[in-house]
């Protein structure tokens, strides 16, 4: 390169000179002036080779940063793999009884203890079946005299059957909860005539049946509207084409302490719908609805063996909270939800009634979204519940790494507005109502060779296809039918 260089300065040098004698010999012109054309020629030819070696340099960096970038990709890709290759080991490790160890008395040792561990486990399931008998049995005498209820607990045997799907409360007290200390439940018109103890037992009954639909409802982009995520949402299938909505029975769920059992089959559902909408877009990604119970539930180490053999989606499931349950969060949740962060799992807030939070420590704990209502942020009374002006929210959870999402958008006026909130994300029934997910997309992947997209269409006459080994859908049988579908 640097002979090359000598040569161009050479020849711009010797046509500047010749430049410069045929000024001074055919022309007539001065030594001086000669010498002067001579020099303008060549600096014009310096700046030219300067410019034109610039651009050639470059488009050359250009080339290699995105060599480098391409590799750098490739080498993300590459640790991410050791470290799960050394998490495994770890493992392997730790428990070596349990992965071939050369310790004769733990070979002996682990069957029989597997043995007692099952026994004790199965005593248990038995006395809580024993206990909730009672209740079973006046839950299904109620629901027998409701006929329109009989996709959901068509005789008393599945009643009694369901019954051990429903947990004890917490002060544990087996019978039914007290009228008097419990809150006011929404009224419910499927299920009209029933008390609330046989709401309880009908929703569990749903859960164990496989009677929740998945919907999905999409996250736009603004103002573009191209769809960027779907939120899943859950609907309680009653029978005769009645719908029942997550907000009508989830007080019963929670009464029930049927959160958990509720989340681990969305989750379930939520992974085999992220896996299949990521062989059509790797770009879009999915929320998931989780309720602060099932970050102390006995079953979450079952939900983070699901979650551990589903890291590869991990960018683009995010797990959902309500401020109120992200509020009330203690040491337990908390370190329930670090446990997902190191998954590479990201976080959102939701259901917001006020702006009063404090982004540096939602980004601490990994959130990277917060759904706030339209209406709460285009309300000019919520400056004076708040320590900033709805106008300028986004840009304070944009500092902090967290984007907004404005969701119940209902007209176009509202969308005008929130542009000039700089909102990038919008949700509502003006870009689109929640669609039922089509009961295929539910039984697995198909085969990588012909993809196909997830669909929607009306609810079907029934939603409990999704296979009999999910009947008794608690978080580790869901584990267990996640693995083997995987």
């Amino acid at each position: 390169m640097r002979i090359g260089a000598i040569f161009i300065a050479s020849c711009m040098v010797l046509i500047a000179a010749s430049f410069g004698a045929v000024f001074y010999l055919r022309l007539g012109f001065s030594a001086s002036d000669s010498a002067l054309a001579g020099l303008g020629l060549l600096t014009v030819l310096a700046l030219y080779n300067a410019v034109t070696g610039r651009r050639r340099d470059r488009a050359v960096v250009n080339d290699q940063v995105a060599s480098l970038a391409r590799g750098s990709g490739d080498l993300a890709r590459q640790v991410a793999e050791f470290g799960r290759r050394l998490v495994a080991l770890e493992e392997k490790i730790s428990h070596p009884g349990a992965f071939g160890g050369t310790s004769n008395a733990a070979q002996a040792e682990q069957p029989l203890a597997g043995e007692i561990e099952e026994l004790s486990r199965l005593v248990r399931q038995l006395a809580d079946t024993v206990a909730q008998h009672e209740l079973a049995l006046s839950a299904a005498r109620s629901l027998q005299s409701t006929p329109r209820l009989t996709a959901i607990a068509p005789t008393l045997t599945g009643i009694a059957e369901e019954a051990a799907v429903i947990a004890p409360r917490p002060d544990g007290d087996r019978g039914p909860p007290a009228e008097t200390s419990a809150p006011a439940l929404p009224k419910i018109a499927a299920f009209g005539g029933l008390d609330a103890d046989a709401i309880v037992a009908a929703v569990a009954g749903a859960i164990a049946g496989q009677k929740i639909d998945l919907y999905l409802q999409p996250i736009v982009t603004l103002p573009q509207r191209k769809v960027r995520y779907y939120e899943a949402m859950s609907r309680l299938n009653a029978g005769d084409g009645e719908v029942v909505a997550a907000a009508d029975f989830l007080p019963y769920a929670e009464r029930g302490a049927l959160l958990p059992k509720l989340d681990g089959l969305g989750l379930l559902r939520c992974v085999q719908v992220v896996r299949r909408l990521l062989l059509k877009n790797r770009d879009i990604g999915l929320f998931c609805n989780l309720a602060a119970a099932t970050l102390t539930d006995a079953g979450f180490p079952q939900v983070l063996e699901l979650v551990d053999a589903n890291r590869a989606i991990a960018p683009s499931l995010v797990f959902e909270f309500s401020q109120s349950a992200v509020r009330g969060m203690g040491p337990i949740e908390h370190e329930s939800l670090a446990a997902l962060a190191e998954r590479g799992f990201r976080f959102s807030m939701d259901n917001l009634v006020d702006l009063r939070i404090e982004p540096r420590e939602l980004t601490a704990r990994g959130f990277r979204f917060v759904k706030a209502p339209a209406g709460l942020l285009l309300n000019r009374v919520a400056s004076a519940t708040a320590n900033i002006h709805p106008a300028d929210f986004s840009d304070l959870l944009g500092r902090f790494g967290i984007d907004l999402i404005a969701d119940r958008i209902e007209t176009e006026s509202m969308v005008v507005d929130l542009l000039d909130y700089d909102v990038r994300f919008g949700q509502g029934f003006l870009f689109s109502p929640p669609r039922p997910v089509r009961a295929e997309a539910l039984q697995g992947i198909a085969d990588p060779a012909r993809p196909e997209q997830v669909r929607t269409e009306p609810p079907p006459a029934s939603s409990g296809s999704a296979g009999s080994s999910l009947r008794d859908s608690g978080p580790a049988q869901l584990v267990r039918a996640a693995n083997a579908r995987l």
